[in-house]
């Protein structure tokens, strides 16, 4: 007999559970853990396990349905948090019209190589291959007009959109890319894309004052072509400067407030305004973060529209980009994981259009592979997974919705006090913008310097027999205004030292490990004290059997090319054995004696390695103690 699903019932034999009993049980692994002790209540469950961002949103470990669900509203209406647009499946890519229908979102591809011929047979591979629109950046070229001449020619620019990057010469980069499209017969109504003015952000890049009068310019060259858009608000300079989210998305809504002043200004309605912004987002490898970061985006924004009186008009077209502050130099292989989970989040997140960098785009110019693998990772996403026919998939998550709201109350914090200051132009000439970034940049390095944001293959797992790839130097990014940073530079400066150190006299700085006792016993801190070291290019050696006699093991060292010793076993060895040998590796001329485990007070012991320690600062002495030169 067929059982009808819906007279099934899943739950039958279980007896109810209630937020009470997760937290009993919870409580028990904690104290487990040591992360709770035996007289820890069940009501402090919540607060052991609960985190907070940088911009103080508290990140609780469950979450239940509110008592007042917020306002999230229905796709392609306002506050188009659930997305601008009521249907994402169908039609073609990269338009930029309200109603218009997209088959998921648009595939852009960018483009950095000073080459025109490099650009443009790299473009035609990418449309012919999944790519759906062209970011062409032109600041390190020469002229754009001719760059552009080149790099376009063979570009159906009806078909595929053209994204524009060219600081301070955006005008010239608009004219030069009118010329083409007129050049090649392409009907007005046709040529989309965005020419890319954006002076803030050029200000914000590089310290030069803006010139926002220059916006007008451009507006007059999308006169004819309703389906370009003259201004960016790239918001992804305050996140690669090591900002918060709140601070990313508050300076683009301070950006964009200024942007249609001056539109207005200049003779546009606001509608019209409106429509001339496309705003730019870093997407990271937190992925609940980038969907609720693209949504709190869409809202607050909303809200923009709705004050100035027109709230049909705050459709906010969004770009996402993989984030460039995560991508690594050592182990780049694993950018690809990275790029892949941040394209994800963005999709899903309800990005219009989406960048997934190369996964060697640390090193310089990508090759054909790593921009073959870049879009196929979309397409993967798109065509296999079918994310694109899903409208706000992370909708209804008590969590994903909390978030949203959260970010985009601290957004708005942030927007207001930025407008308080006399805007972002202000903002930037005074130093208010820089200095917040650098407070949270600054517990952003404590952070992964104690690995507590780890980063796998650099901070976590490195391969120090990895062979280096090659790559074509990238022109440098203009410098000026705020800092470019990632997150992993401060242990591949580490890495490189030792690097250094091993071209130079052949060898890799190493540290010999006292194992204690049997495997059993030692393993678990013997690899984990190995792994911290890697982090900074520093190799481990072992003494070969395992013994507890302090003068046995001080005897291998004297015998080892090291001077420094990391001393692994428990904590029932330790307590017989750590003193002694401490002071037997000191006699012995160990110029630093660490062991593994926490801070215990053992006599000789220099210092200790711990999950949480400062894994910068144990590298740094380490390599002075081995004589590795800064």
């Amino acid at each position: 007999m067929t059982v009808p699903p819906e007279s099934l019932d899943l739950t039958a034999g279980f007896p109810p559970a209630t937020p009470d009993d997760w937290r009993r049980l919870a409580l028990g692994v904690l104290r487990r853990s040591g992360a709770a002790r035996a007289d820890t209540p069940a009501e402090s469950v919540d607060d052991l396990l609960a985190t907070t961002t940088y911009d103080g949103i508290r990140i609780a470990p469950v979450h239940h349905r509110p008592a007042v669900p917020p306002a999230i509203g229905v796709p392609g209406q306002p506050p188009f948090v659930r997305g601008t647009r009521a249907r994402r499946d169908g039609g073609g890519a990269g338009g930029t019209d309200p109603g218009e229908t997209v088959a998921g979102w648009d595939v852009r591809q960018r483009y950095a190589d000073p080459d025109p011929k490099s650009v443009r047979e790299a473009a035609l591979a990418d449309l012919a291959n999944g790519a759906t629109s062209l970011w062409i950046d032109l600041v390190a070229a020469g002229s754009p007009s001719a760059v552009l001449a080149e790099a376009l020619d063979g570009v159906h620019l009806d078909l595929a959109p053209v994204v524009l990057d060219a600081g301070n010469a955006s005008a010239a980069a608009a004219e030069a890319l009118l010329a083409v499209a007129a050049s090649n017969g392409v009907e007005p109504d046709t040529l989309a894309g965005n020419l890319g003015a954006d002076p803030l952000g050029w200000q914000a890049r590089t310290g030069q004052p803006a010139d926002l009068t220059q916006l007008a310019e451009l507006v007059a060259y999308t006169a004819r072509s309703p389906r370009l858009r003259a201004v960016t608000v790239d918001a992804t300079v305050y996140h690669d400067a090591g900002g918060s989210d709140a601070q990313e998305l508050g300076c683009a809504l301070a950006t964009g407030l200024a942007y249609l002043r001056a539109l207005t200004a200049a003779g546009l309605d606001l509608p019209a305004a409106f429509a001339q912004l496309e705003f730019r987002y870093a997407a990271t490898v937190d992925q609940f973060a980038t969907i609720a970061k693209l949504r709190a985006a869409r809202q607050a924004w909303s809200r923009i529209a709705e004050v100035c009186g027109v709230p049909d008009a705050g459709r906010q077209q969004q770009h996402a980009v993989t984030s460039a502050a995560m991508m690594t130099a050592r182990d780049p292989w694993v950018n690809m994981l990275r790029t892949t989970v941040a394209c994800f989040a963005a999709g899903i997140g309800g990005a219009d259009s989406v960048t997934v960098a190369p996964f060697d785009a640390r090193l310089g110019l990508p090759d054909g592979f790593a921009r073959r693998i870049a879009r196929n990772t979309q397409s993967v996403l798109l065509a296999e997974s079918h994310l694109g026919r899903v409208l706000d998939p992370a909708g209804g998550s008590w969590y994903v919705e909390r978030l949203t709201t959260d970010l985009a109350t601290a957004a708005w914090e942030w927007f207001t006090e930025l407008e308080r200051a006399g805007g972002v132009q202000a903002a930037l000439s005074d130093g208010l913008i820089a200095d917040r970034i650098d407070a949270v940049w600054a517990r952003r390095t404590d952070e992964l310097a104690h690995r507590c944001a780890p980063i796998t293959g650099v901070s976590e797992f490195p391969d120090l027999a990895e062979r280096p790839l090659a790559r074509t130097p990238a022109a440098p990014a203009p410098g000026g205004g705020l800092p470019r940073r990632h997150y992993a530079d401060g242990f591949e400066a580490r890495r490189d030292r030792a690097d250094a150190h091993l071209g130079t006299t052949g060898t890799r700085p190493t540290v010999l490990l006292a194992t204690l006792g049997p495997l059993a016993t030692h393993s678990a801190r013997a690899g984990f004290a190995a792994n911290l070291f890697a982090a900074g290019g520093v190799d481990t050696t072992r003494v070969g059997d395992p013994v507890d006699d302090p003068a046995a093991i001080a005897a291998a060292f004297a015998a080892d090319p090291s001077t420094v010793v990391c001393v692994c076993g428990s904590d029932a060895s330790y307590a017989t054995t750590a003193t002694p040998l401490a002071a037997a590796l000191t006699k012995a001329g160990a110029r630093r004696v660490w062991l593994a485990g926490r801070p215990a007070g053992y006599d000789h012991v220099d210092d200790y390695l711990y999950a949480g320690c400062d894994a910068l600062a144990v590298l740094d002495a380490t390599l002075d103690d081995l004589g590795v030169p800064r």
